[in-house]
């Protein structure tokens, strides 16, 4: 006498629970480094934003924003009021990076860094980036 099941075992459904599982933690992990990625590539297309503001602040007053400050709080703000003309430019929590400039005489340095991770990253007024 032979009986037929039509339904799964429980113990086919905890492989599939498994294999869904590990699918969904290896998705997880590129998806972050996708993130992750992105933001980076975003401040650096920032930080090449603000050195431009910062050329056409030069040539137009004969110094650069930034003088004599310090990187510090709000100053990713501040620099998209005064470079940009909105302090709401500089999405800081989209891209994930706090930006500052510092500026003395005829030079000038953006610098970046990573909000969750220890990335810092700087452009100087030769066009010289240093990525983290």
């Amino acid at each position: 006498m032979t009986t037929k099941s039509s339904g799964f075992t429980l113990i086919e459904l905890l492989v599939v629970v498994a294999i869904l599982g590990i699918i969904s933690a290896i998705g997880v992990v590129a998806y972050n480094g996708y993130i992750s990625g992105t933001q980076k590539k975003s401040a650096e297309n920032m930080m090449q934003q603000i050195g431009l503001a910062e050329t056409e602040e030069y040539s137009s007053y004969g110094s650069y924003y930034g003088e004599d400050s310090i990187c510090d709080v709000g100053t990713t703000e501040d620099i998209g009021s005064n470079l940009f003309g909105s302090s709401d430019y500089i999405d800081r929590d989209k891209i994930g990076y706090d930006f500052c400039v510092l500026a003395t005489g005829s030079t000038y340095t953006v610098h970046a860094q990573s909000i969750k991770s220890g990335c810092n990253m700087t452009l100087d007024s030769s066009g010289n980036f240093t990525k983290c």
